[in-house]
């Protein structure tokens, strides 16, 4: 992976609500490259986040992809609406899902990007049977649920056979990770061979601001290389 190739994806988990639209527009003048949204339900994690509502909201405020993160139960019952409230890729669970492949090719018959998502626990070789039918692999480097969350440095060797892989079998396949990125994190996930960073705590609950604290992480980047 190069700098240049870093994509970051400000998680709106740790904006500031009440300032949530003016925030994402500073996100994308400093360069993301997607806005994360995690859904949570309270299931299938030990959190409730937000839902379709704040996509539909989000829609008009951004040029930018609009990236959906299911850590939901039945996620097949909410796929069209968030569809249509303007989501632009949606990621599932490799977990519990008993029709992923099903899950996937809705996704993508209704035109958007499909992603499956791998927590920490789970192995690698679950990635097999349905690598060929994504857009985007994300690996989990916390247990997801809540933001602000350490980085679990055993993840790395993690990324790295995921990335091998994805560039032995497609390499078109994006590599993105969630949870602890910071700018002491992103150089080795990204010599890994990462290339999609979703960062919520180091971005907006940075005091010195969201584009300055963007503007760390892709110095960060540079390490990594």
């Amino acid at each position: 992976m190069t700098a240049s190739r870093c994509k970051l994806a400000p998680s709106i988990l740790s904006a500031d609500f009440a300032r949530l639209g003016e925030q994402v527009r500073e996100a994308e003048q400093a360069g993301a490259d997607r806005i994360h949204i995690d859904v949570m339900d309270g299931h299938f994690v030990p959190n409730i986040s937000i839902g379709v509502p704040i996509v539909h909201s989000l829609r008009p405020v951004t040029r930018l992809p609009l990236e959906v993160h299911l850590m939901i139960s039945e996620p097949d019952r909410y796929i069209e609406d968030f569809v249509r409230a303007g989501a632009d890729s949606l990621l599932v669970h490799v977990e519990g899902h008993v029709h992923l492949h099903r899950t996937v090719q809705r996704i993508r018959h209704l035109g958007k990007k499909a992603g499956v998502v791998l927590n920490p626990a789970t192995p690698v070789g679950m990635l097999e049977e349905i690598l060929g039918d994504v857009d985007l692999v994300l690996v989990m480097t916390v247990n997801p649920g809540f933001g602000g969350q350490a980085f679990i440095a055993s993840m790395v060797p993690k990324i790295r056979r995921v990335r091998e892989l994805i560039d032995r079998g497609r390499p078109g396949v994006e590599l993105e990770i969630d949870g602890g990125v910071d700018v002491a994190t992103l150089p080795g996930a990204l010599a890994a061979g990462a290339e999609v960073f979703v960062a919520g705590s180091a971005i907006f609950g940075a005091k010195e601001g969201v584009s300055a604290a963007m503007q760390a992480l892709q110095k960060a980047a540079l390490r990594g290389t």
